[in-house]
């Protein structure tokens, strides 16, 4: 397996928690393609590389916004929903056309009224980005 955005996401560790990335921290490859195995849809390479650094690190997969588990994942008016917010106002997906995409555009519902809106940058861009955006964030409140 190619594995291109496993060490950026696993770098993520050290960043904000000030600890060293453990085996733990991430989902071990086999048990990752037993959760996913009941989806009949395959995810994104950015997505699986993801889960297989931090799907284990509660303190980055629930900070702030709350990435769902992989057994968890579902398509839902054509984006494979992967995130939302702790207040449940949105969701954040990925065109379910787009998944065979190795870093695909993220796009975020409005729960309240169902529309769809480009984030206008790719999976792991939002996903460095977001995190950047929550620990600075925290960092300001201190």
């Amino acid at each position: 397996m190619s594995e291109i955005f496993l060490d950026r996401f696993r770098a993520l560790v050290p960043k904000y928690l000030e600890d060293n990335w453990r085996e733990e921290d991430g989902i071990p490859e086999q048990e990752l393609d037993s959760m996913l195995a009941a989806h009949d849809f395959s995810i994104p390479l950015v997505l699986r590389e993801f889960y297989l650094a931090l799907g284990g690190c509660e303190d980055l997969m629930e900070a702030f916004h709350f990435f769902w588990d992989p057994d968890e994942l579902e398509i839902e008016d054509g984006y494979l929903l992967f995130l939302e917010d702790e207040d449940e106002k949105f969701v954040w997906g990925i065109r379910a056309d787009q998944l065979d995409v190795p870093d695909p555009i993220v796009w975020r519902r409005n729960n309240a009224r169902g529309d769809w809106q480009s984030e206008e940058g790719t999976l792991s861009e939002y996903v460095l980005d977001m995190f950047e955006w929550v620990f600075e964030e925290d960092e300001d409140e201190d």
